[in-house]
């Protein structure tokens, strides 16, 4: 059985509070909402806090405001649960409830957080695994050894993020708001992710995410589309979603089929940073929204896709994957 280490656990009552914490303690500590991602590591013994700050009675942390029109913001540890059935969410921001509502089980929905999974650590297959096992293989890159075992040629780690909000999050053009001691910062979400698998963030360790930011819904439509082995539970080893902001020709034009204004498609749990894949965009981008101009840019998907063997299934098969679940993320906003 694996257990938790000895840490010390910290409840603060505000964000002042918890922020002084982290500066206090330093690289030791860490914050903690759900924990469904940060315990299980614990456990494995891949990552080893001696003082554990939670989060989750953090009052500010834990509001939903806004609504379509004007923008939305999140808390961060908003429950996973909350966001599937929030009446706001479901109506104006239909993906991101449906993408959550992909994530894990209805057990874990309860306790992970919104925050947590745009935090999420990445994931490979020789990296989640306990610390015997690890230890057999001589560990990888990411934790206590220096090959990636995925790529033993390569100085970087080619862990993936396996988050489904993420690339939601970069699709829709969302920005995250992040308090220190040192006061708060706004970041995009398309440039707070690295692609490294080891540092896959860019927020300092002593930075708190505190909410999510959703731009207006004028405009646009967003779909998400997941591929993973069973239909609950899993990881993704694809997700692709798809933003379309569009034109809907006027009563008076002879035109029927919408024209695209602006575009973004973005590949995730395929490389360490979710993937926004520009030529997909420049099909669709001035073109009528039709079929045509899809399988054109879920071909340019296709080719831009470059997954490794670090996952669940065959890599050349999820390659093929990504022309597929593109033409169903699209064909899901063109109905």
């Amino acid at each position: 059985m694996m257990r938790l280490p000895k840490f010390e656990y910290r409840t603060p009552r505000t964000i002042a509070e918890a922020v002084k914490i982290i500066g206090d303690t330093g690289p030791e500590a860490q914050f903690v909402a759900g924990g469904t991602d940060l315990y299980p590591n614990m456990k494995r013994r891949q990552q080893t806090p001696r003082t554990v700050v939670s989060v989750m009675r953090l009052s500010e942390l834990n509001r939903v405001t806004g609504a379509g029109g004007q923008g939305l913001v999140i808390g961060a540890s908003v429950t996973l649960t909350d966001i599937c059935e929030n009446e706001i969410i479901k109506r104006d921001y239909p993906v991101i409830a449906g993408a959550a509502r992909t994530i894990s089980t209805p057990i874990l929905r309860n306790m992970g957080t919104i925050g947590g999974n745009l935090l999420l650590d990445t994931r490979c297959n020789y990296y989640d695994q306990n610390y015997e096992w690890r230890k057999g293989i001589n560990f990888c890159l990411k934790k206590d050894g220096d090959v990636c075992w995925v790529a033993p040629g390569s100085s970087k780690c080619w862990a993936v993020q396996s988050s489904d909000l993420v690339p939601v999050m970069v699709a829709i053009g969302a920005k995250f708001r992040l308090a220190s001691t040192l006061g708060e910062r706004m970041i995009d979400a398309a440039g707070f992710y690295n692609d490294d698998g080891i540092d896959y963030l860019k927020k300092r360790p002593d930075e708190l995410l505190v909410d999510i930011l959703l731009p207006p819904t004028n405009g646009w439509r967003a779909s998400y589309q997941k591929l993973r082995r069973r239909g609950a539970f899993d990881f993704p080893v694809l997700g692709v979603a798809a933003c379309i902001h569009y034109r809907t020709p006027t009563r008076r034009s002879s035109d029927r089929i919408s024209e695209v204004t602006d575009a973004k498609i973005v590949l995730g749990a395929i490389a360490p940073s979710p993937i926004q894949v520009t030529e997909a965009a420049q099909e669709l981008i001035g073109q009528p929204f039709d079929d045509d101009h899809i399988q054109a840019a879920a071909e340019a998907c296709y080719n831009k896709a470059r997954p490794l063997d670090n996952t669940d299934f065959v890599m050349n098969w999820r390659k093929q994957m990504t022309r597929q679940y593109t033409l169903r993320a699209l064909r899901e906003l063109l109905a």
